[in-house]
């Protein structure tokens, strides 16, 4: 990745607002530029854009929709916007905080209305940290379903996506003014000049390097993202003398079946599920969340750890595609009785029913709160805590334009998804449920529009 001087560069193409990334937040920031009657082109270094969307479970927190009123959840942005600087211990931007937690219900009413995406809110359960059912998600429960509709309704616009090209440069004048880019189709290379350049490639959770630099406590651990994720809008930020920040922020997830490698719902321990080592003990708070879950298994013996649970919690996992794929893999271990449980998975049994036997409706040893006892038959899933996504990046304001290191923000350049920086703060533990797809799509929207504007 380089950044040259825009001098002297007779371009090949031009185009108003080029985006590179075609992942959630690259095809929203597209979306929103055509709608102002501005042409996008998207670069996509994948033969069918997928990025770290595609791997998540499709799910976008949104506060005071109508999906939410039709259930009668009462719910606003103000205690969204609560909820997520709680999580993230206050260290959140708190204008991209009320920007993104007052955006995301009218961006999934835009996608619902506009795009004719079925999001329904889940009401099951609730996620960690969330004062409210505010989850919002396509049938399937899955990433795929909506990287596909996007990329449907981004060709349904004719909007063109060059696929299979990789951006390598980028051209500035000598004020950051971004004239274009440089991208590689395998040997053959091609420039496109532009407008405005929207960044939304990706983090750099992909790049082992980056992160024992900046995560060192999940530098050996399972990699969960997108391989693409190689920190590329970091690098170039680094060049330009862009404002980096919260770069050890991360979402990690404790519950990632091994060696199967996918990943089971939290919902699976939320609905009075627990986790256990292979010494079948409890190691920690299990409601915190599944993002500081992952350095916590990762540091029992072995990196590993068992989500123990029963058949009813199994039958509510069980509205997740990635829970049934597991479950026709085999990773799913079920007994009549806690010794045979036990045997099965290989942990003293005395010791799993002394764990799993909680008082009921008063904090436990490590203040999790029960509320239903789990009851045969049982099951288990032997798990790993892995790294889905970086949540540091270049630094925005509220209308996502990149900022300097010193003086004003760029003039035509702003970043969105895994390039931009979330709202999580600089701690695993700061990652509020569905953070990652909430900035991806909110902010990819208004980088399409700002970009649009210019």
């Amino acid at each position: 990745m380089s950044v040259q001087d825009s001098e002297d560069v007779d371009f090949d193409s031009e185009v108003p607002v080029l985006i590179i990334g075609a992942g959630a937040a690259g095809l929203c920031a597209a979306l929103a530029a055509s709608e102002a009657g501005i042409e996008p082109v998207l670069v996509e270094r994948d033969a069918v854009p997928s990025g770290s969307t595609a791997l998540s479970a499709g799910l976008i927190p949104a506060a005071g929709t109508r999906f939410q009123r039709a259930h009668g959840i009462a719910d606003d942005p103000e205690l969204f916007a609560a909820d997520i600087a709680r999580k993230a211990h206050g260290e959140a931007d708190a204008n991209l905080v009320q920007t993104v937690a007052r955006g995301a219900g009218p961006l999934v009413e835009w996608l619902a209305d506009t795009y004719a995406m079925p999001f329904e809110v889940i009401t099951d359960f609730n996620y960690p940290g969330h004062a409210a059912h505010r989850m919002h998600g396509l049938p399937s429960r899955t990433g795929a379903e909506l990287i596909d509709r996007l990329r449907s309704a981004v060709e349904a616009r004719d909007i063109p996506i060059l696929t299979g090209r990789i951006a390598e440069t980028l051209f500035v004048d000598e004020d950051g003014f971004v004239e274009g880019i440089e991208v590689r189709a395998g040997g053959a290379r091609e420039t496109i000049g532009c407008g405005a350049l929207v960044l939304a490639c990706n983090g750099y959770g992909g790049n082992p390097e980056l992160v024992r630099k900046h995560i060192p406590e999940m530098g050996n651990a399972f990699y969960f993202g997108h391989p693409g994720n190689q920190g590329d809008a970091l690098r170039w930020g680094e060049v330009l003398g862009a404002r980096l920040s919260a770069l050890s922020g991360y979402q990690g997830h404790g519950s990632v079946a091994t060696p199967h490698n996918i990943l089971i719902t939290w919902a699976a321990i939320m609905e009075g599920g627990f986790q256990v080592n292979a010494q079948g003990r409890r190691f920690c708070n299990e409601a915190r969340g599944y993002s500081e879950a992952a350095s916590e298994v990762l540091r029992q013996p072995g990196g590993i750890a068992f989500d123990i649970f029963d058949a009813r919690i199994a039958s509510i996992a069980r509205q997740f595609e990635d829970f049934k794929t597991a479950e026709k893999a085999g990773a799913l271990v079920t007994a009549d009785s806690l010794d045979e449980l036990a045997a099965r998975i290989g942990v003293p049994a005395d010791v799993l029913k002394d764990e799993t036997n909680v008082a009921l409706g008063k904090p436990d040893r490590f203040g999790r709160l029960i509320e239903k006892k789990l009851t045969a038959p049982y099951c288990a899933i032997k798990v790993t805590g892995a790294l889905f996504h970086t949540q540091g990046g270049l630094a925005i304001d509220p209308g996502t334009r990149v900022l300097r290191q010193k003086g004003p923000a760029f003039l035509n350049l702003f970043a969105a998804g895994g390039a931009a920086v979330g709202v999580s703060g600089a701690q695993a533990s700061g990652y509020l449920s569905g953070n990652g797809l909430l900035t991806a799509t909110v902010f990819g929207r208004l980088a399409g529009q700002a970009a649009a504007k210019l």
